[in-house]
């Protein structure tokens, strides 16, 4: 073995290493995205979007309604507390409807679909009886149930439709009979028509509009042809011209699409520039809760039909584009409950309740903004109207029902722990770690009791 001159052998080279792969740092916005889109894929996320949302809406509507209807109370020498009282009784009662239609099967929303319908017709034709039927701001669309309460049937009208249409188009499809064109319209358009024309009686035409936007939306998902579906398009088209041609009222309202400033003569326009009015004051944040100077007079229906300018006023551009967000999300909510179902019924009630309230929430929400004729249409879940939001919550109740009962939700709703330590039926004690494992303090609670019992004080 070669040796140096001093006897010790040669040094060995280093050989350097090559410096360690760093892992490249993931963009938090990447990672951002990905984390909600694994969450907005969840099998729960309807469900969630659907029940929150509309809890969110309905109980910012009842602020608002408290704030925006005090000063009309005070002027009908009312207490200021008047309408918020109403509206927080058919909220309650809203309530109580949601949970029975969210709890209930689908065959029992099947079976009560024609006798809806059956007493929606009879109470729609009720109010053309002299005596019985009352006239509200020019419109004969009431009943009165003695003091202060009243009732509009065609609310009851749009609930009625989706029920018996969604019904009607399962058994049709379950038959494969929708491929002929005589089966898809007939008696859906006919049936259609005959609550179109109990409504058009008494001279309401946003609801019109309403239960015509619903009509289209299940002949849409039915599958209809291009042709049919313009052909049904252009017919409602040109009657729609038509009762807007004959009455110099829907004719002002039309003028007033974008109108900036009041009017002399039929057309003044007072209504929809004051709600412009009340969304130009109140800029990012609002004025503040209750701070409202329109409510004050100048802007009638502020409680009803108006209420979204109220809201923009004292709640600014945040507090609209919140209510707008739920709404989007209402509405995303339903068409996923509709695209994900195999139950045919399912897909059409869904859907039918998803244009519904959207068509409403659109209709509403543009005439505030000038962008559409003021149809006299409530806010859904946000207005004040006891006839609007109890049919609404109940079909809300039935987006629950069909988001609970799609089968990956009820995997995911039965796989959750339940509360309070209760043990799952079976009577066997869970394994540490297992998804029906007790929780934590539960587990600590019961060490806790075994110490005791070893003579420990």
């Amino acid at each position: 073995m070669p040796g140096s001159r001093t006897g010790r052998p040669p040094a060995q080279r280093r050989v350097p290493r090559p410096p360690a792969a760093r892992a490249p740092r993931e963009n938090p916005l990447v990672t951002l995205y990905q984390r909600a889109r694994r969450a907005w894929d969840r099998p729960l996320t309807a469900y969630y979007l659907i029940l929150g949302g509309s809890l969110l809406i309905t109980g910012l509507g009842l602020v608002m309604v408290y704030s925006a209807s005090q000063i009309t109370a005070l002027q009908m020498s009312l207490p200021g507390s008047f309408f918020f009282r109403k509206q927080f009784l058919a909220a309650a009662i809203g309530t109580v409807l949601l949970l029975v239609a969210s709890r209930m099967p689908v065959k029992l929303h099947r079976a009560l679909a024609y006798p809806i319908l059956a007493g929606a017709v009879f109470l729609m034709a009720l109010v053309q009886v002299p005596g019985i039927g009352m006239a509200v701001n020019g419109n004969q669309n009431w009943i009165s149930l003695g003091g202060s309460f009243q009732i509009q049937p065609s609310e009851f009208g749009k609930l009625a439709l989706v029920l018996w249409s969604a019904d009607l188009l399962a058994r049709k499809q379950d038959k494969r009979l929708l491929t002929q064109w005589k089966h898809m319209l007939v008696p859906l358009v006919p049936v259609s028509f005959l609550l179109l024309g109990l409504i058009m009686l008494g001279g309401d035409m946003g609801t019109a509009i309403i239960l015509t936007a619903i009509l289209f939306g299940l002949l849409w998902l039915a599958g209809a042809p291009t042709r049919l579906f313009a052909g049904v398009l252009s017919i409602a088209a040109v009657i729609g011209v038509i009762l807007i041609k004959t009455s110099d009222n829907r004719m002002a309202r039309l003028a007033c699409i974008g109108a900036t400033e009041p009017r002399s003569g039929a057309a003044d326009c007072w209504q929809a520039v004051h709600g412009i009015y009340a969304l130009a004051s109140g800029g990012i944040f609002g004025s503040g809760l209750g701070a409202s100077v329109e409510k004050w007079g100048q802007l009638p229906e502020a409680h009803t039909d108006f209420i979204f300018a109220v809201t923009g006023e004292e709640l600014g551009l945040a507090g609209t584009l919140s209510v707008l967000a739920l709404f989007a999300a209402l509405g995303y909510a339903g068409i996923r409950v509709a695209g994900r179902t195999e139950d045919p019924f399912v897909r059409y009630a869904a859907g039918g309740v998803t244009t519904w309230i959207t068509a409403q929430a659109v209709i509403n929400i543009g005439a505030v903004l000038g962008l559409l004729p003021i149809a006299g249409v409530p806010l859904p879940l946000f207005s004040y109207g006891g006839s609007a939001l109890l049919p609404t919550m109940f079909a809300i109740g039935l987006l629950i029902a069909f988001a609970r009962d799609e089968p990956a939700a009820r995997a995911a709703l039965a796989m959750r722990q339940p509360r309070f330590g209760r043990k799952r039926a079976g009577g066997s004690t869970p394994v540490k770690g297992s998804a029906g494992a007790p929780r934590r303090w539960n587990t600590m609670r019961r060490r806790a009791s075994a110490a005791r019992s070893s003579g420990e004080r």
